[in-house]
């Protein structure tokens, strides 16, 4: 898979971008795209393997058809599993597979490029800052956010009547979010997106799940501050996706 990022990979900062990037994908398909990445893990298919790709995007397909692969494969028939226990399980049994399978590439592009001692700590420093998937998909990498945020006052801010405020200024949308000063990112640099990961900006628009309480930049739920006034109660994409499923 993609393996033509093999000659672009020469530094750590290299190989942490791109990490960063099948991350970021792989944490899409199992959070804001869990609907569309629940169907295409059909049971009735052959082998399926989740790969997340350097641009951010992932892919649900067959492996690998070269022996050895070029780069080191994902855990397979993840889509044989899929109605063989809860969603939740499912999704976090995937997410412990995808995070074992990107250490596995970024310690690959180390080895191949020859990465010595000071380098791989440095890289896997990079990498552990970083919560992991199953963190984020457990919800663990929320409270671990939660604790951190009282300890800067962030749990004296919850006063709006929705409950779901978690000291953030409301604007003028009773669900949703226009974070303005800098002040605010200091205090709320804590909080992540549920469907990109990346911390919040001062110049973003935010709203947040009435189901989940998770908060999503607009664009990356595809929420405008004009649609947002008409949202009475919102559902992001992955409660939506739950609550269709019978």
């Amino acid at each position: 898979m993609d393996g033509g990022t093999l000659h672009n990979l020469r530094t750590v900062e290299e190989v942490f971008k791109d990490f960063k990037g099948r991350r970021a994908g792989i944490i899409k398909a199992l959070t804001a795209d869990v609907g569309e990445f629940f169907e295409q893990c059909d049971p009735e298919k052959e082998n399926l393997c989740l790969y997340g790709l350097p641009t951010e995007q992932w892919e649900v397909t067959l492996p690998a058809e070269e022996v050895p692969p070029e780069l080191p494969e994902p855990a397979l028939g993840i889509n044989f599993a899929r109605d063989g226990m809860q969603e939740k399980d499912w999704l976090a049994l995937v997410a412990v597979h995808s995070d074992a399978w990107l250490l596995a590439v970024a310690h690959y592009f180390g080895a191949r490029f020859g990465f010595d001692k000071a380098d791989r700590k440095r890289l896997f420093t990079m990498i552990n800052d970083l919560p992991t998937i199953f963190e984020i998909v457990s919800g663990s990498a929320k409270k671990q956010t939660k604790e951190k945020s009282s300890v800067s006052n962030h749990s004296s801010n919850k006063s709006k009547s929705s409950g779901k405020a978690r000291g953030f200024e409301s604007a003028k949308y009773s669900k949703s979010v226009q974070l303005k000063d800098e002040e605010e990112e200091e205090e709320h640099g804590d909080t992540l997106c549920g469907a990109c990961r990346e911390n919040y900006a001062s110049d973003e628009f935010w709203i947040c799940c009435d189901i989940c309480e998770k908060w999503f930049h607009g664009k990356c739920v595809k929420i405008t501050p004009a649609r947002a006034e008409h949202i009475k109660q919102y559902k992001c994409p992955s409660c939506s996706n739950k609550r269709a499923r019978p």
